[in-house]
């Protein structure tokens, strides 16, 4: 396990390295880091902005080099967001490193954090939310596939299509609250009084029984959730969204 000391240590030996290196002309601080909220958790996320004339290949790849060689990097995965790239280190400390890679003109602040180091940064258009209606849509569409994967008995589809139901009521209600909706990073902020309803939609089982009921709780926290977003679509789906649950009653 790395230490704070050892997250800062190692951010700062890379900030002199892109410092060194003529075909970086920007970095930033990323993440929690860039507004004062790390803890021990805390990962290592920075920016770089390559000169007009970098090749961003043979960054990419002396950098990567770099982390395997100097800094003991096991492994890498990458993330793209338009023209940049983010490359994701993993260090046998179980230490996290994200480093974005961006051309000239995509350097810069996407969202609060953001902290500039040296450089310049380009202004960059807002990042894009996410419109409600089409979550919605989304929603529907694993409630049905989980209706018709518990018919089949296909047990572990089943669970994850209600999971999907819920994770998309989760992204309704962050947007609707207005925390951050992305990878779950708001969750810990919605009322205790707005989560506690999604609590019945964990599936705790694979019986049958079990999934049916974990079913009918994540069509209704959908359906209560599509009712704060448009009253009029609830109307309409509602009756449909009833109709995907009827079987499951106990009674039935």
């Amino acid at each position: 396990m790395y230490t704070p000391a050892d997250r800062s240590g190692l951010r700062d030996a890379l900030v002199a390295q892109a410092r060194a290196d003529a075909r970086i002309t920007g970095a930033a601080l990323t993440g929690s880091a860039a507004v004062g909220a790390e803890d021990e958790w805390s990962d290592i996320d920075l920016a770089f902005g390559l000169a007009p004339d970098a090749d961003q290949t043979a960054v990419l790849a002396d950098w990567t080099a770099a982390m395997y060689a100097e800094h003991g990097a096991i492994h890498h995965t990458d993330m793209w967001a338009g023209p940049t790239i983010y490359r994701v280190f993993l260090l046998p400390s179980t230490l996290q490193v994200d480093i974005a890679f961006a051309p000239t003109e995509a350097f810069g602040a996407v969202g609060p954090t953001f902290q500039l180091l040296f450089g310049e940064a380009a202004e960059q258009p807002p990042r894009s939310t996410p419109d409600p209606v089409d979550l919605i849509g989304m929603g529907w569409l694993y409630a049905l596939h989980a209706r018709s994967s518990i018919a089949r008995g296909k047990a572990w589809q089943a669970e994850y299509m209600i999971s999907g139901v819920r994770d998309h009521v989760l992204m309704l209600m962050c947007l609707r609250h207005g925390v951050p909706h992305s990878q779950g990073r708001g969750l810990h902020l919605l009322p205790a009084a707005t989560t506690a309803p999604v609590e019945l939609t964990l599936v705790r089982s694979l019986e049958i029984p079990e999934l049916r009921r974990a079913f009918r709780a994540s069509v209704d926290v959908l359906l209560t959730e599509l009712a704060e977003v448009d009253a009029e679509l609830a109307v309409r789906l509602t009756r449909t969204l009833r109709e995907l649950t009827a079987w499951t009653d106990p009674g039935w």
